[in-house]
């Protein structure tokens, strides 16, 4: 028997204009800039939350600008909530992620988030904070990658299982990516 949805999703363009309302309506740009859990950035500093930093980069881990919308339709297939993440602005745009993970569904207004129950979907634009971006090749060598502080950028789509979903409809398992590896290096030879 088919369970029924107490929510209904929309196409990506209706919640991408419910964002893009929600964004204009704090006062922050509604030009995007999308990003993948590689363009994000986290840096040493003692003065930063957790003696951290966040910045992003798009110019080592480049990807589509489509990507958002192909993020959205792998999330919108699951059973859990879908957010629409603002980390901040950049030269008058908003620095943007997609994220999706049963973690986010007791967030509400008192943690910056807007609901839309409906659409199993929430929105979080943040703060009036600028968020540089990195072009620095060897700031982006030093990046914190392990031992940093746990966030909720963590549940982003990574440039890997995008690839995975455009080259095989799906994101793989991990015994069909080591499959892959195999087939690869025995055809090297």
């Amino acid at each position: 028997m088919a369970t029924a949805h107490r929510y209904h999703r929309p196409v990506f363009e209706d919640a991408l204009e419910a964002w893009k309302t929600l964004l204009q309506s704090r006062g922050f740009a509604t030009e995007l800039v999308w990003i993948l859990q590689e363009n994000l950035c986290f840096e040493q500093d003692p003065a930063g939350a957790a003696g951290v930093k966040l910045g992003f980069q798009t110019r080592f881990t480049p990807h589509s600008v489509e990507d958002a919308k192909v993020a959205y339709h792998h999330f919108a297939e699951t059973d859990e909530r879908v957010v629409f993440y603002r980390l901040g602005a950049n030269r008058g745009r908003s620095v943007c992620l997609l994220l999706c993970d049963a973690w986010f569904e007791p967030k509400g207004e008192a943690d910056g988030y807007v609901r839309r129950d409906d659409w199993l979907i929430s929105f979080h634009p943040g703060h009036a904070e600028e968020i540089e971006e990195v072009a620095d090749e060897n700031r982006w060598r030093e990046r914190v990658v392990r031992g940093r502080p746990f966030s909720a950028v963590d549940f982003c789509m990574t440039l890997a299982a995008l690839h995975e979903l455009k080259a095989h409809g799906r994101v793989l398992s991990p015994d069909e990516r080591f499959g892959l590896k195999i087939l690869r290096s025995m055809h090297r030879e």
